[in-house]
């Protein structure tokens, strides 16, 4: 009889997940060491024994109809294994799975089992779910880099031309902007950055000789290009460094995020 008990005790020793685990002992008829053989066979336990492994390589799919993109990005070990058929049909699958959820965190928690369950065993990787989101607005737009491990998704307003958003959406994976406009940094962040600054300038005995007042000015100067650099609408655009984000586009875009694995 195969009972939850002798069950537990497959997956604790081999941790490949319960299905797995019964399916084998039930073919073996209950005997723990072939139900071990015949999931090292499958391939299935040698994954289990990987979970540990970097997951540096990876996918990441976009599915976009122009006003919702759905986003799964999954890490695994091999760049091999990111270009197979078989981890794409997964991204796939995760896609359908969150546009079919409430949230993210439940497609997410579904995703995970059918990972467990039926793709690790496919891909024999130790494999991890990065991202399973949904963006939405009245115009989307999104861009995969062609290594797939980069990617941006782009909300803007109704109106917006959808090539130049594409655009926004490449520079975005380049340049990795933290927020939208410069006012959008907090306080907090700025003072912590000027705080570093400043004592670098005091340790530099170029500075040795500059009145304290000097020092904040030019300090000022730098937390205003800190807050321009790091925000989307005021980085020099990568297509045309002679001009800004904001230039470019406007005041279009609503929000953005850039995935990466």
């Amino acid at each position: 009889m195969i009972t939850a008990q002798l069950i537990k005790e497959l997956r604790d020793r081999t941790g490949v997940g319960m299905s797995d685990c019964k399916n084998a002992l039930v073919e073996t008829n209950g005997d723990m060491d072939a139900a071990i053989d015949l999931l090292r066979k499958k391939g299935i336990a040698k994954a289990a024994k990987r979970a540990d492994n970097t997951t540096s390589e990876g996918k990441i799919k976009i599915v976009n109809t122009g006003t919702v993109a759905t986003i799964a990005s999954v890490a695994c070990e091999t760049d091999f294994v990111a270009r197979n058929d078989t981890f794409d049909e997964m991204l796939s699958k995760f896609i359908e799975m969150r546009n079919a959820a409430s949230s993210d965190e439940e497609a997410i928690a579904k995703a995970d089992v059918l990972k467990s369950t039926e793709y690790q065993l496919k891909v024999g990787e130790n494999m991890k779910i990065l991202a399973l989101t949904k963006m939405s607005g009245d115009v989307v737009e999104s861009y995969v880099h062609s290594n797939n491990k980069v990617a941006a998704v782009v909300v803007a307003k109704a109106g917006t031309d959808t090539e130049k958003l594409k655009q926004v959406a490449m520079h975005i994976t380049a340049t990795n902007p933290e927020v939208l406009s410069p006012s959008d940094i907090s306080d907090e962040i700025v003072a912590k950055e000027k705080e570093i600054q400043l004592e670098l300038m005091k340790q530099d005995p170029k500075n040795a000789s500059k009145p304290a007042d000097i020092l904040l000015k030019i300090i000022d100067g730098k937390m205003t290009k800190f807050r321009e650099e790091n925000a989307l609408l005021t980085q020099q655009f990568v297509v045309n460094p002679d001009q800004k984000v904001g230039e470019f586009i406007g005041d279009a875009v609503v929000s953005f995020k850039r995935f990466a694995i």
